[in-house]
């Protein structure tokens, strides 16, 4: 962990505001390093004044600017990377796990999840369809998947062939937007919203982000979809071919639908699971945990009972019921979650239907559609003794927070790689300079000469090309799925909404014992002192590592 040294560094980063910015009124000279005379904090260098002298004034803002540089390359010596650890559980909200008496799960991409190799077999069969049953062109058989183009929770306007990311406050991030596979111009995107980035989802898009103007592609099933659409929208516009942009867009859905209810996915998760499936035997062993501590477990998926007891079989053994008190499945959720009108039905072993009431929910024994008002009534699984993990955010989550009362954990599996590429040297001097660059040119902005604005053009431009490059270590195209430039996606806005804890894998769960408390960091407000480098040099941050957690499992 960073020393006496960073901690040194981290003092004086503090001390001079830790973004440039001032720490405090004081009617003493501003920190010598940092902008005119005036209120400010002061900082233990050497004391430099402003030039009266508007010629000095360039070579006193270049002195400032080496000043940060060299404060930056003091407050992150190599050991400060690899502070964040891929397997833990991040916490938005406080939990403790020991009040925790009910368990409940999603299946796919929860307890089954699945290699990428799925993503380019989804997007075969669904161009496929497109060509052989909608009749589209053969030229679009040309197009294969690239797993690089897209992220999750991005948006389509969908009369305006557009995919973009928007950040939490509803604006497009620029250099973000792409009509086919190619982007679309900064200042064609603020023409077309009436000369604005600002998105009003509000109009264009209902609560689970699904229209009528504006989709929000928020599964990781999505990734194909949006590669598929992207691909045929390309094809008609590099051929000149005229189209309706609701009709394509509305085909292309229809196609990747097509591939799930026809059961082809199934299918070919069913015949290599060993493929397709990841960390089964890591599943068993959180189930089998939970269950040998006294916790009560179920499942409601909206798969068919048959490919998930084949799944099931697959991670956990013929006796995997044994392990859940209720088993749902093809619940149509998020209807389960507000629809009070479809009924239980039990299903036998072959996947019958029978006929008779449900007044019970029996261990063992499976169950198909009803909603989750029965459920509650039938089970008395009530309020924040009930945490259930899934991985869409709206369709799994969002009701069951807003609605219920349970505490929810989301399953993010872009979370480890997103968080190995932070942990690079790379990054962690990108972003740590480009805030130092920010906090500069927020201080400096007080020289209006000529020679100072020139300087302050360019370092606006170093900062631009300091994002582009942070933003390129994530995605071209689109960046983190968790950030635009500076502010939260609105993919991460939902994310700390509908969700107490969030993970990679369901697996993460055992690096903690079934009795933590889960904190979640005092992130500082605009307002208030920049704390966050207090945990940096404390060790906050580190925690938990699995090294030092390891006697949990």
């Amino acid at each position: 962990m960073a020393g006496a040294g960073l901690r040194a560094a981290a003092r004086r980063w503090l001390l001079c505001g830790g973004h440039g910015g001032p720490r405090a009124a004081s009617s003493s000279p501003s920190c010598p390093g940092c902008g005119p005379p005036g209120p400010g904090a002061h900082c233990p260098s050497t004391p430099r004044s402003a030039p009266a002298d508007s010629a000095d004034l360039s070579t006193h803002l270049w002195a400032r600017y080496q000043d940060m540089r060299r404060l930056v390359h003091d407050l992150l010596p190599p050991e400060v990377c690899s502070l964040l650890n891929p397997a833990a559980i991040y916490a938005n909200n406080e939990i403790s796990l020991s009040d925790v008496e009910v368990y409940g799960f999603d299946y796919d991409y929860t307890l089954a999840q699945y290699a990428d190799a799925l993503h380019p077999e989804i997007f075969n069969a669904a161009r496929d369809i497109l060509i052989e049953h909608y009749k589209y062109p053969e030229g679009i058989r040309k197009y294969d998947y690239d797993p690089s183009f897209a992220i999750r929770g991005l948006h389509y306007d969908i009369q305006k062939s557009l995919l973009m990311k928007i950040d939490a406050f509803h604006y497009v991030q620029l250099g973000t937007a792409y009509r086919g596979l190619q982007p679309v111009p900064d200042d064609e995107v603020i023409d077309l919203y009436g000369g604005t980035q600002h998105i009003p989802l509000y109009q264009m898009s209902g609560f689970y982000g699904k229209g009528p103007s504006i989709k929000q592609f928020m599964d990781i099933f999505s990734l194909p979809e949006m590669a598929l659409l992207s691909c045929v929208v390309d094809y008609f516009l590099g051929h000149g071919l005229e189209f309706d942009q609701v009709h394509l867009y509305k085909d292309v859905t229809d196609a990747i639908r097509d591939v799930h209810v026809k059961g082809l996915m199934y299918q070919w998760i069913e015949q290599d699971m060993e493929k397709y499936i990841l960390r089964g035997d890591e599943t068993f062993a959180v189930l089998s945990r939970l269950v040998a501590h006294g916790k009560q477990l179920f499942l409601i998926t909206n798969s068919p009972f048959s490919f998930v007891d084949k799944g099931m079989r697959h991670m956990v053994g013929p006796d995997w019921r044994q392990l859940f008190d209720v088993v749902i499945v093809q619940a149509d959720k998020p209807n389960f979650f507000t629809d009070r009108r479809k009924p239980f039905r039990k299903l036998d072993e072959k996947g019958s239907l029978h006929w008779d009431r449900i007044t019970r929910l029996e261990k063992g024994k499976i169950y198909r559609q009803g909603n989750l008002f029965d459920f509650l009534r039938l089970t008395e699984w009530r309020g924040p003794r009930v945490l259930y993990f899934g991985d869409h955010l709206y369709s799994d989550l969002a009701d069951l927070m807003l609605r219920h009362g349970w505490r929810t954990g989301a399953i993010i599996p872009e979370l480890e790689r997103e968080i190995r590429i932070i942990n690079t040297e790379q990054y962690m001097h990108s972003l740590t300079w480009q805030q130092a660059l920010t906090g500069l040119l927020e201080r400096m902005q007080t020289y209006q000469d000529a020679e100072s604005r020139q300087v302050l053009a360019t370092w606006m431009k170093e900062r631009q090309e300091l994002r582009c490059i942070t933003k390129a270590l994530f995605n071209a195209q689109f960046g983190s799925i968790f950030r635009t430039f500076h502010n939260p996606t609105y993919f991460s806005r939902r994310l700390v909404r509908f969700s107490d804890l969030y993970m990679a894998s369901l697996s993460c769960l055992l690096n903690y014992r079934v009795d933590f408390t889960f904190y979640p960091r005092r992130t500082p407000l605009q307002h208030e002192a920049p704390l966050w480098m207090d945990q940096l040099c404390t060790g906050c941050m580190k925690t938990p590592f699995l090294g030092d957690m390891a006697h949990i499992r």
